[in-house]
């Protein structure tokens, strides 16, 4: 957990691990609560903008830059929330005939095992 001051930015990281032996893509979606908290979190940047690919046993740190808007303290069903929870859900995509070869080759550099 983190706290942070209304308006204020945060960032935050979510620990991502793919622990099949294939390469693996897809899109992450959200969650924010309680409910009433929703409308006034907004995700500046965040990995869940765009698709991810993760290599087989690879462990990732995913950004998420964001704020609470401050005019949350004036909505009579959310100015007492004191905790937010943002939650993620990691929804498979077919890999592309392009990310397939790419992500197959290791990565340039990095000792082969």
């Amino acid at each position: 957990g983190m706290t942070i001051r209304l308006g204020e930015t945060g960032l935050a990281f979510y620990d991502a691990h793919n622990p099949t032996g294939r390469v693996i893509a897809g899109t992450a979606s959200y969650n924010v609560s309680p409910a009433a908290a929703g409308g006034f979190f907004t995700k500046i940047d965040c990995f869940c903008f765009t698709e991810q690919v993760l290599r087989p046993g690879e462990r990732v740190a995913m950004p998420v830059t964001f704020y609470v808007d401050p005019s949350i303290v004036n909505d009579p069903d959310a100015k007492f929330i004191r905790e937010i929870t943002l939650s993620y859900t990691f929804h498979e995509t077919a890999l592309t005939q392009e990310q397939a070869s790419l992500y197959a080759a290791p990565p340039t550099g990095l000792p082969v095992n």
